[in-house]
């Protein structure tokens, strides 16, 4: 990312305000999120958004393979910048690898991949899932104070955005499954009204013989219920 044009910070928080969760997906925000801080903050190289939830850590955006690399260094070890900013929702700064002592091995393991420095900013997003803003330097002392200010405020927009496109994805995805379920019970009503008038019997008696048929033929209820209504309807057809 070395080569990306640099970005003015009153730009860039406009350019987090301005996303339309509409026409992206949470991925994508997270991949503008990191996108857009490599080109803000002085001295990054390559960013990545690291997620930690039920399921353990992961790096769901990144610039670059540094930086997925030297991420899932972390994970395999268990402990790291990234993963505790994320646990603390707090900065963590390592100014110099070759001289880094909390973490010892996985510092070897970034000089080795060609990581000078880093600094890992917690993101808060809501109880079940925490995360981290990772930015990497080639070179050691990338990031002086106003570079460590500015990354911060810079994850205090990120985690904004990522929020809200997460509570969008979420109401959408709950809106798709209403919708689905509002979709199932009609033809599952349709169906029992079908049966109720074959059969003549009581609606309670019509689902009973729908469920029956879905248990013994080891098919959804819903998918029983509208093959009923389709063989129903070219039935009826002249």
């Amino acid at each position: 990312m070395t080569d990306a044009i640099p970005m003015l910070p009153v730009v860039a928080f406009a350019e987090l305000g301005r996303i339309k969760f509409n026409e992206t997906d949470f991925s994508g925000v997270l991949s503008r999120v990191t996108g857009v801080a490599a080109r803000t903050v002085p001295g990054a190289d390559e960013v990545s958004v690291t997620l930690v939830g039920a399921g353990g850590a992961h790096t769901a955006a990144f610039t670059g393979a540094l930086a997925l690399t030297v991420d899932e260094a972390q994970y395999t070890q268990g402990d790291g910048p990234c993963l505790l900013a994320a646990a603390a929702t707090s900065t963590v700064h390592v100014p110099d690898m070759a001289a880094e002592s909390r973490w010892p091995t996985w510092a070897r393991q970034a000089l080795t991949a060609g990581v000078g420095c880093s600094l890992s900013i917690g993101l808060p997003m809501h109880e079940y899932v925490s995360g981290a803003l990772n930015i990497y330097a080639n070179r050691p002392d990338a990031f002086d104070d106003k570079a460590v200010t500015l990354a911060e405020t810079f994850a205090e927009y990120a985690a904004v955005a990522m929020t809200n496109a997460h509570l969008y994805d979420t109401q959408v995805t709950l809106a798709q499954h209403m919708q689905a379920a509002m979709r199932s019970r009609a033809v599952i009503e349709q169906a029992k009204g079908i049966i109720m008038g074959e059969r003549r019997c009581t609606a309670d008696e019509a689902f009973a013989i729908l469920a029956k048929t879905s248990q013994e033929s080891n098919r959804k209820l819903r998918d029983v219920a509208a093959a009923l209504v389709a063989r129903a309807a070219s039935t009826a057809q002249p």
